[in-house]
């Protein structure tokens, strides 16, 4: 809620000053049928007492469970370095750092993100983030059109092996700005996007194709062979990818002969705890050439005039700044504590770290799919998979969640929710979080709710 620091007494006499009777009268040309005259959805003041009770028990119903849920939002280990790091009040209380004279702590922790992320990914430019991976994905496809200038198509291919969530998203943000997204359909023995589907749009005016990296099923693409396609049909590629998966999978930068144009994702994975939704933030990469199309921040590395290093914000796509209306994204902040916390993340791992707590998640996922295979229990798809797996069972899953879920099991995520189809389908997600004594009441408990 707001605050405002003045005293009734002092409000008075600058409303004396100004010859306004009231504070309501400031606002006399806001039309009275538009004006929200009360606000029934929000409930009386509270104290701080009872407003602690209430987000104590908020915050309660996110501990005691065993996770296995995935589906956009991983639980990951996270260094308790990393959060007393970024939550000290130089990096806390910090906002948007417009003046480089007194921000060059918090403009060098951006920039060492960037310079993090473009490795990570093998891209040669980030920006200094976005709001969540969703978002990311609709701003990459905004980004693309405005790239590929000699595409009049605005078509962009949009596999349904994308996320549900990132698919809407980037519909509500580009639907009435005369781009089309093309459902590209999904193999259903393999669970991918079958390359030789692409030949039917070969010789087509296609502005860009969305490659997800694993992907909503947790299978992995043929990234090389759909950017080579996207390579010979001139159609630009926006890698869509899980950065934790970076540390052993081959990064998008390098996909192809060429590599991707654009690559987005959620940045949650890294340092960032799952919070019951948020907040996290959105990753942003491109090609050196695209650089001027991208949208929100980038700082830059430079030398003062007495040949000392500094920072300074190098470019700044905003819609209030001089641009206005030509802005080339409405993108009015970053997600800078989520991002602060990501790099304190990236350089405690390091890359052997990071990659080690990959190939644990790897490891783990295919332990729990081996010790469920003797009941019948098979990944429903033949593609490969990093550390998340949709397992076919001979009934609806989720009567067997709820059943796990009352034994403090939080089993996974319910495929049908977004596919009538798949309601016998369970995606399940394993991280370096888990231990061997994790899976075993893991099985446990489903065993008991098969039972039930």
């Amino acid at each position: 809620m707001p605050f405002i620091p003045h005293t009734p007494e002092e409000i008075e006499q600058m409303l004396a000053v100004i010859g306004v009777d009231d504070i309501e009268a400031l606002f006399d040309e806001i039309p009275t049928d538009i004006r929200c005259h009360s606000l029934d959805g929000i409930p009386e003041a509270a104290s701080e007492m009872e407003v602690a009770r209430e987000v104590r028990r908020m915050a309660a119903r996110d501990s005691g469970a065993l996770n296995f849920i995935g589906a956009g939002a991983y639980e990951h280990h996270i260094p308790a370095a990393v959060w007393e790091l970024a939550t000290r009040g130089e990096f806390y209380t910090a906002y948007t750092p417009y003046q480089a004279e007194a921000s060059q702590g918090t403009l060098q922790l951006i920039y060492e993100y960037q310079t993090m992320m473009t490795g990570l990914t093998a891209m040669d430019v980030s920006n200094a983030s976005l709001y969540d991976g969703a978002s990311a994905l609709g701003e990459a496809i905004l980004m693309a059109v405005r790239v590929h200038r000699r595409s009049k198509s605005k078509k962009i291919l949009l596999p349904q092996s994308v996320h549900p969530a990132y698919r809407d998203t980037a519909e509500t943000i580009v639907r009435h700005q005369g781009i089309e997204l093309v459902s590209l359909p999904v193999d259903a023995a393999s669970g991918r996007v079958d390359p030789a589907s692409l030949e039917a749009f070969s010789g087509e005016d296609i502005t860009a194709l969305v490659i997800p990296q694993p992907n909503f099923f947790g299978v992995l693409e043929e990234t090389d062979a759909l950017t080579a396609w996207a390579e010979r049909n001139g159609t630009l590629v926006i890698g869509l990818v899980n950065p934790f998966t970076l540390g052993i999978l081959k990064p998008p930068g390098e996909w192809g002969g060429d590599g991707a144009d654009i690559v987005c994702g959620d940045g949650q994975p890294l340092g960032a705890p799952l919070s019951s939704g948020g907040p996290y933030y959105g990753i942003l990469c491109c090609k050196q050439a695209h650089v001027r199309q991208m949208p929100g921040r980038l700082v830059g590395r430079a030398v003062d005039a007495d040949g000392k290093r500094g920072f300074v914000l190098t470019l700044q796509a905003r819609e209030q700044h001089i641009r206005r209306s030509r802005a080339t994204s409405n993108i009015c902040t970053n997600q800078g504590l989520v991002v602060t916390a990501s790099t304190i993340h990236m350089a405690l791992l390091g890359p052997t770290g990071l990659r080690n707590a990959a190939a644990a998640s790897l490891a783990n996922t295919r332990q729990l799919v081996e010790r469920l295979a003797p009941r019948g229990i098979t990944p429903r798809f033949s593609g490969e998979y990093f550390h998340e797996v949709a397992l076919r069972f001979d009934r609806p899953v989720a009567p067997l969640l709820a059943a796990m879920a009352k034994q403090g099991v939080l089993g996974g995520y319910d495929l049908g929710q977004t596919d009538p189809a798949l309601a016998d389908t369970l995606l399940v997600c394993v991280t370096e979080t888990k231990n061997d004594a994790d899976i075993d009441r893991y099985v446990e408990a489903l065993d008991n709710a098969l039972e039930s």
